[in-house]
């Protein structure tokens, strides 16, 4: 099998060769983006999901999507220690100097240069990472209160409006979302929310972890009336086998049912490790159809290379005790897990490993299903503690 003509694209939210099983929230989009579009109120989509089941390349396919209808989108990722103002402001600049090209628009784009401009001045200050090209003077009173949510919300309004002149819509797709501090997710949800109570062709579509739903609802109440927030999990067997046998099969070479069977049972259809398992079988394979035999060894060269990355790149920033805890959460399976069980393990009282827990639910490698339960938000990752921090260490 010619490695070069390989199909598969594990990685960081490269694109699968097969995008399978996520038509319906493609659609829900669509809809969403046509409504605005022609003045009607629609709620904006949030997708949920755990690592490695494929949230960003959704985004990015949705994103795609809407560029190919004519809509003016921005794309930006919420890091950790980063500003939302900060990663806001550029990028609404050039879909103000977009818009500012379509002559019916032009005023009202220039009036929202102008906003961001007074936004950007008055809340460097608090947001001492922002840094924005001014193409026109502030205009006073206009987004320049120096309050993140009054004046995002003008700012966002005016953005609203050139896009309704220009007979469009701005569609803002933010990943990673879970990483926005709560007064400034607060602030994004209200300024939303007034330009729907406005009917104004601007929305936001985002990505995060499981713990993003509970996060906006404590940010806003009204955050439910919104969003729509479609979970984005793993494959069902035949949208597995379609991300397998696809690929495969475009480059005229096969593989056996079995194969596909067994590839299915040691990814539990998660779309990331579907990619890996389809990359190792293919190298691995001396001819077509690829069998079980292959699948076999490919399963031993994808965990390692999983080792190496997907889960040690996540196992490497945590500290000793956060290692410790996910470590006899692993000892429990696959979660999700009461607290006190994880605290029986350890050998300690519940409320004192409250600060660990937080801390790893701020860095995204654990949730909470329920009120006390908590859960893993990497799939498989228990299996990677066992195998790290081996019977013996433990």
């Amino acid at each position: 099998m010619d490695p070069i003509r390989n199909p598969f694209a594990p990685g960081a939210g490269s694109p699968p060769p097969e995008l399978a099983g996520r038509d319906s929230v493609r659609q829900k989009m669509q809809l969403c983006l046509g409504r605005l579009r022609i003045g009607r109120p629609a709620k904006s989509v949030m997708l949920i999901g755990l690592r490695g089941v494929g949230k960003t390349v959704l985004l990015d396919k949705m994103m795609r999507d809407a560029k190919a209808d004519g809509i003016i989108t921005i794309r930006i990722e919420a890091p950790e220690g980063r500003s939302l103002p900060a990663l806001l402001a550029p990028q609404l600049r050039l879909a103000l100097l977009r818009l500012n090209r379509i002559a019916k628009a032009a005023d009202h784009a220039v009036r929202g240069l102008r906003a961001l401009a007074g936004f950007a001045s008055k809340l460097k200050v608090t947001f001492n990472d922002i840094e924005v090209g001014f193409d026109y003077d502030p205009e006073p009173g206009l987004a320049d209160n120096g309050d993140l949510e009054g004046d995002l919300t003008m700012l966002l309004e005016q953005v609203g409006l050139a896009a309704q002149a220009a007979e469009t819509v701005v569609a803002i797709y933010i990943d990673e979302l879970q990483y926005v501090e709560e007064a400034q997710l607060a602030a994004l949800i209200s300024a939303l929310h007034r330009c729907s109570q406005a009917q104004l062709p601007l929305t936001v579509i985002g990505a995060g972890l499981p713990q993003l739903r509970g996060k906006m609802g404590d940010a806003k109440s009204y955050s439910e009336r919104l969003f729509d927030f479609p979970e984005i999990g793993p494959l069902n067997s035949e949208e597995s086998s379609a991300a397998i046998i696809k690929p495969i099969l475009s480059e005229g070479a096969g593989i056996d049912a079995n194969a596909v069977e067994l590839i299915i049972s040691e990814t539990k259809g998660y779309p990331y490790f579907l990619q890996e398992w389809g990359k190792h079988a293919w190298d691995i394979a001396s001819q077509s159809p690829i069998t079980v035999n292959d699948i076999e060894c490919a399963s031993k060269e994808a965990i390692a290379t999983l080792d190496e990355s997907f889960f040690r790149v996540r196992f490497d920033r945590l500290t000793p005790k956060e290692k410790q805890y996910l470590r006899a959460m692993a000892e429990l399976g696959p979660g999700p897990h009461r607290s006190g069980d994880i605290a029986g393990v350890l050998i300690r009282e519940t409320s004192s490993l409250g600060p660990i827990r937080s801390s790893l639910i701020v860095k995204g490698m654990i949730w909470s299903p329920t009120h006390g339960d908590t859960a893993f938000t990497v799939p498989l990752f228990d299996k990677f503690m066992k195998r790290i921090v081996p019977d013996k260490d433990w």
